[in-house]
């Protein structure tokens, strides 16, 4: 039995990746530099073997309540030069996942913790391949 994810300060970016250790640490210092405004996605990682390959719907029964959203760094995400990483919606629609290039993470991120903008208007914005990588 996989125990629930750690409560965490900040939006859990979960690994289920662990197949390639260098495009984790890639991934890592895309998210962790500013953007040119100086923003960044603020996460807390969760890295942990425990969590290897779970499926969306899993990490969605395991992931406390208190985040507008969950970001999954998984084996597409991790495999893929734009680093889409999975961000399932927590809250109004639960459950409803787009991808976000990891190089734009931040401007997810940063709106749904403050309320500024709704899960939906990410969603909408993605490319036809559902992935969002900026408006």
């Amino acid at each position: 039995m996989t125990v629930p994810l750690p409560r965490t300060q900040y939006t859990p970016l979960v690994r289920t990746g662990f197949a390639d250790p260098a495009a984790w640490e890639a991934l890592r210092t895309v998210v962790e530099t500013p953007n040119e405004y100086e923003f960044l996605a603020h996460v807390d990682y969760i890295d942990d073997p425990a969590y290897r390959d779970l499926p969306p719907e899993r990490i969605l029964e395991l992931t406390p309540d208190g985040h507008p959203i969950v970001i999954v760094a998984d084996d597409t995400a991790l495999g893929s030069p734009e680093m889409p990483l999975l961000v399932i919606d927590l809250r109004a629609e639960r459950g409803r996942a787009v991808r976000v290039i990891a190089e734009r993470l931040w401007s997810i991120e940063n709106n749904l913790s403050i309320s500024n903008m709704d899960f939906a208007e990410f969603a909408g914005a993605a490319g036809e391949d559902g992935i969002f990588r900026g408006f």
